[in-house]
């Protein structure tokens, strides 16, 4: 039964909410970020064996995306947040004392299964520990304020990596990201958790008599298949969320391209990562967005995006922050829509599909920039990218206005 706001204990949502932060800011508290392409290029990696590598990271994820989230459905969700990050542990121990394409790929292969082990059963877990003290209400800001805490841990281990690794090279750099790891899964273990596994629920869970752990997923996919505002959550998420985290990979590039020092570049990448970082903090604020306003946000992101891109000055990159801001606050609500749409049981494998949903758009997002910038330039690139924002904002208007404006006023985006 959920509680009356008045009746909320705060203390209960602080140590959720304390235990959560903690755990995302270690969770990206990886001072092998950085550096990692060094390691594999210095053990003598080829270009194409190095992208083989993301490419198989990319599809371990992919893989085992939905599997895990119908697990985390079925088993305790704190055991498998506490068990993905020591699984990433034992990849960088691999990396970094026996080196090789082999060790690299099974490190990289364990690192997605930690990510899908994550994906789905975070959100599930914070959503429902919330719903039950009666602050469901919270979860976009409380979300948001998540993903700037492990933002904060990217910067953070971008500034010591170099430090560490002067001081004792791949190993000292590695045996931080793993020590990190297994802090992160000491947090995980601190996390409330009053839900009964429904594979543990007995008769009439649904795991009776040869229905097994399939269940949440077939009870998952049912609610999507019978419910268009569900549907449309899922849908959202990773057109919101897909294209600017791939355009990530490639700030770098559309930094130098504006003319600055090569030893300059990671200073203008901080300016961007701090506006991603402000838009997680604007949660709050931003729960108060009707459909219109959603659309707005989208809308003026794209735009900020395109018109910083397309100047191909330092001054740009400014407005390429200020879309970065915007895009993380989008992709947060846009994860709060989803998660206050679903009812049933599946809310991990909900939360899961729309993980591959993001996963697969990316993996397309980094086809067409591939494409476009061998072809034009990055900045043309990444002005092309607002596109499909574009679009996105106009459906999510014209959707509001097909509703009623009594939408826009009382529904959250």
């Amino acid at each position: 039964m959920t509680l009356s706001p008045a009746r909320v204990p705060h203390a209960a949502v602080r140590r959720l909410t304390t235990t959560l932060y903690g755990y995302a800011f270690l969770d990206d508290f990886v001072l092998l970020y950085p550096v990692y392409a060094l390691l594999f290029a210095d053990t003598g990696l080829t270009v194409w064996q190095i992208s083989s590598l993301f490419a198989l990271w990319s599809l371990t994820g992919v893989l085992l995306e939905i599997p895990s989230g119908t697990w985390a459905d079925a088993v305790s969700r704190r055991m498998l947040l506490r068990a993905g990050p020591l699984l990433t542990a034992a990849g960088f121990t691999l990396w970094v004392l026996v080196p090789s394409y082999w060790a690299f790929a099974l490190g990289f292969v364990l690192w997605g299964a930690k990510g899908a082990l994550g994906s789905g059963s975070l959100e599930a877990l914070v959503y429902e520990e919330l719903d039950r003290l009666g602050a469901a209400d919270r979860y976009g800001r409380v979300m948001g304020r998540a993903r700037a805490a492990g933002l904060v841990a990217v910067m953070a281990a971008m500034g010591l990596a170099g430090p560490v690794f002067a001081f004792g090279g791949y190993p000292a750099v590695g045996l931080a990201s793993v020590l990190a790891c297994v802090s992160a899964a000491a947090t995980a273990a601190r996390f409330p958790e009053h839900r009964e596994p429904a594979a543990a629920a007995g008769p009439g869970s649904g795991f009776e008599s040869g229905g097994g752990w399939t269940r949440p997923l077939l009870a998952g996919l049912a609610e999507a298949r019978g419910n268009r505002s569900v549907r449309a959550a899922l849908l959202l998420v990773p057109a919101v969320t897909a294209v600017w985290g791939a355009l990530d990979e490639y700030t770098p590039l559309l930094v130098r391209d504006t003319g600055v020092a090569e030893n300059a570049v990671p200073y203008w990448l901080l300016l961007i990562w701090t506006g991603a970082t402000v838009g997680g903090l604007l949660a709050g604020p931003g729960e108060r967005l009707g459909e219109g306003g959603f659309a707005w946000l989208l809308a003026g992101s794209a735009l900020a995006l395109a018109a910083g891109a397309v100047t191909r000055t330092p001054a740009g990159i400014g407005l390429v922050a200020v879309a970065f801001c915007g895009f993380q606050l989008a992709s947060v609500l846009a994860d709060a829509r989803l998660q206050e749409r679903i009812g049933g049981t599946g809310r991990a494998t909900l939360t899961s599909v729309a993980g591959v949903g993001t996963d697969l758009t990316t993996v397309a997002a980094f086809g067409a920039y591939a494409a476009v910038g061998s072809a034009t330039t990055h900045g043309t690139a990444f002005a092309l990218s607002a596109v499909p924002y574009l679009l996105t904002a106009l459906i999510v208007a014209t959707g509001s206005r097909t509703a009623g404006p009594s939408t826009d006023r009382t529904a959250r985006p």
